[in-house]
């Protein structure tokens, strides 16, 4: 190739990498010759309404069978057992497609019209569960596009039209092998750049296809969702290398983030980031690449200023990340930021358990007194913290907020994860509202598709099917490859990043940013949505089936209540909302509060590391040395964290009432005599015992398993 066609080459990557070709032409930077998309007339006649879905991790099963076993390895596709009509609750068997077309019907006529866009974080096919049953690449493309179709009728204007945007993006189930995605461009980014056609807009496919990621102008020149192909961040994808090297399609996606970041800052736009894998990292754990995790926190605290928040999927639980960007370590001499092992993948309540409480163990080093101040109306300046976790200006260091960032804890970034429609637990929705002040009369999203610019698809089942054989090869060596880079990270030590950019922090005269203080975008609160399944179902004559009994197909005792499934009408309910939540307290889902929620979340883990700092002991002349702290400003405890310690009988209570009043309204007596029986044993046991629990951290936990577990369960998490 001659020298001028490589260079030419070269260009078009970078630009494609920096994510320049798929930048939309916005109206000042519009030429003569440039035609800038105008919303039509149409979309003026729907309001903006200032609240939006988020769904995930549909996991759809073409094999599903009613009244199968649950046992592992089984996944609800053969035997006797008591698959639902509409799912196995508290299972590790995937959805039927039943349960997602009462999801969609259920969104269609509740949903649909109170809502301004809608994000879908991945993880749209049947996990690789049954032996007997191996995945297929067109199985895994035939899924994906069924829901995409569902999406599309679903929240369409009747005129072939999207009525609003819907934004989706890859889960680590979304391609085979499992977890191991390629640099693109390749086939299943070109496959899904037709499947989701209609989501992703025409200036942004290119981009797309060169890496999975894009982004739509929910809003029209006010706010944007970014779709992150977190599968170039995962840390079990052995089919890349991090984000360090520029020739990683990690560094590539960062890049393009920044220069696009940067452009919704000089354009005065705000950005919401979604993708399916968070980047949740706890002491000696980590979903992300540290690489990756070290760039995104960064970019997120210099953006601070345009970012409106994160949200995830994958986990299957309801739960918040607290990223620290104190613990940005752009030198790379920190041997910490190298030790950590993969979170494991498996939905276990126990692992899951361990999982929240290494998350707690960490929110147990927010400074306590800071965290308490958060809550009061004080104004003793920003404190702002400089990049390496220090003040820049001499005058803040004794402003006592400068441990969090100022004011406005700037220090922490918030990521919201979402449970699953997979009912793991319970099928969940949930809908975020933000604040839409002054935003009345602002231009509507309107679909620009046009059919004549969607290219066919290509490649045929035929051609998929020639690449199943080597699945199980490329399965074993991504392994093998995945166990020399955790090796090769455990022993290296890397020198200052050459590579990295670092961009700039928000201008000085900038006010904090709408994730962190009270303005248009900012999320306001949300409610969360559940589908009992086991009151849906209509198949267990008593509510009483442990989860672990659901998990191991061991439910030989329980009985059905019919000969043939009875389902009742499906419906989603509200489980909670934080707009009246009176135990997590959050006046909105700013970073401040959060942290302050965090703080009291881990106010006995924080404790128990007090106790061990403070009482160390050891023998000197035969006598023992108890070691005191100065570490005064943790003593101070508020009115909501003396509410937080009740003994564990009075959580029983109240919680068990809330489920009793569920219960009769749902109008299942039986259920509700079965409550009050397993209640009355909690009492009798928690009455010997007297010991403290957290009410707060119980309430947490009840959510994080979406209100599946009992009482005794929670006890034990």
């Amino acid at each position: 190739m001659p020298a001028a066609g490589k260079r030419r080459q070269l260009l078009t990557l970078l630009a494609l990498g920096a994510g320049v070709v798929a930048v939309p032409i916005l109206p000042s930077d519009a030429g003569a010759d440039q035609q800038v998309l105008q919303p039509h007339p149409q979309s003026q006649t729907r309001p903006l309404q200032g609240r939006f879905l988020h769904i995930t991790d549909f996991h759809p099963d073409p094999y599903y069978e009613v009244r199968t076993s649950t046992e592992e390895g089984i996944a609800c596709h053969r035997g006797k057992g008591l698959a639902g009509t509409y799912g196995a609750e508290k299972t590790d068997c995937d959805s039927p497609f039943s349960l997602v077309d009462a999801t969609f019907d259920w969104l269609k006529h509740h949903v649909r019209d109170k809502v301004d866009f809608v994000v879908w974080t991945g993880d749209t096919a049947r996990h690789d569960s049954d032996e007997k049953l191996p995945r297929h690449a067109d199985e895994v493309i035939r899924t994906n596009r069924k829901v995409a179709d569902k999406f599309f009728e679903t929240f369409s204007s009747g005129k072939d039209r999207l009525a609003i945007p819907v934004v989706p993006s890859f889960g680590n189930n979304d391609f085979l092998p499992h977890n191991i995605f390629y640099p693109g461009p390749n086939k299943w980014l070109r496959t899904y750049s037709h499947v989701w056609r209609r989501f992703i807009p025409e200036e942004q496919r290119h981009s797309f296809e060169f890496g999975g990621w894009f982004y739509v102008d929910v809003v029209p020149g006010k706010l944007a969702v970014f779709s992150l192909n977190t599968m170039y961040f995962f840390d079990r994808n052995a089919g890349v290398n991090g984000c360090a090297a520029p020739s990683e399609p990690g560094y590539k996606h960062l890049e393009w983030l920044r220069v696009q970041l940067q452009r919704m800052r000089e354009s005065g736009m705000k950005a919401i980031l979604m993708g399916h894998v968070p980047p949740a990292r706890t002491g000696n754990k980590q979903n992300w690449d540290e690489t990756c995790w070290q760039r995104y926190t960064l970019w997120l605290k210099q953006y601070r200023d345009v970012v409106v928040g994160a949200v995830y999927g994958h986990m299957n639980i309801d739960h918040f990340l607290l990223q620290d960007s104190w613990d940005v370590d752009i030198t790379g001499k920190d041997d910490e930021t190298q030790a950590r092992e993969s979170l494991e993948s498996t939905v276990t309540i126990a692992s899951k358990g361990d999982y929240l409480q290494d998350l707690r163990k960490g929110w147990s080093e927010i400074p306590g007194s800071v965290a308490q101040s958060l809550s009061e109306d004080e104004d003793n300046g920003d404190g702002e913290v400089g990049l390496y976790g220090h003040n820049r200006r001499n005058k803040f260091h004794k402003d006592k907020f400068h441990k969090i960032g100022g004011k406005h804890a700037e220090r922490y970034q918030v990521s919201l994860v979402s449970p699953s429609i997979v009912p793991n637990y319970f099928p969940t929705i949930r809908i975020i509202e933000y604040n839409i002040t002054g935003l009345e009369h602002v231009a509507l999203w309107t679909d620009p598709f046009n059919a004549t610019d969607i290219p066919p698809l290509p490649a045929t089942p035929e051609i998929w099917e020639d690449d199943d054989g080597f699945h199980d090869q490329l399965k074993r060596s991504a392994v093998d490859e995945l166990r020399k880079k955790k090796k090769k990270k455990k022993h290296s030590k890397k020198p200052k990043d050459p590579n990295l950019v670092v961009p700039d922090e928000p201008p000085a005269h900038a006010p904090p940013g709408p994730a962190y203080l009270a303005q248009p975008f900012t999320f306001t609160g949300y409610t969360q949505y559940y589908a009992n399944l086991t009151y849906v179902n209509n198949d267990i004559a008593d509510h009483g089936v442990e989860a672990a009994k659901w998990r191991s197909g061991d439910h030989g005792d329980d009985e059905l209540k019919h000969g043939a499934p009875k389902p009742r009408k499906f419906k989603f309910e509200v489980e909670y909302s934080t707009f009246d939540d009176e135990i997590f307290k959050l006046p909105d889902l700013t970073v401040k509060n959060y942290v302050k929620l965090a703080y009291r979340l881990a106010k006995e883990e924080k404790k128990k590391r007090k106790k061990k700092k403070h009482h160390k002991t050891g023998r000197k002349g035969g006598k023992t040395q108890v070691e005191d702290s100065d570490d005064d400003e943790d003593e101070y405890e508020d009115e909501d964290e003396v509410e937080d310690d009740v003994d564990f009988e009075e959580e029983d209570g109240e919680e068990d009432t809330a489920a009793l009043d569920a219960g009769e309204e749902s109008g299942d007596a039986g259920a509700a005599d079965s409550f009050v029986e397993e209640t009355r044993r909690g009492h009798r046991k928690t009455k010997n015992r007297r010991k403290k629990k957290s009410k707060v951290w119980l309430h947490f936990l009840r959510h994080a398993f979406v209100s599946t577990l009992s009482t005794e369960e929670l006890e034990e998490v």
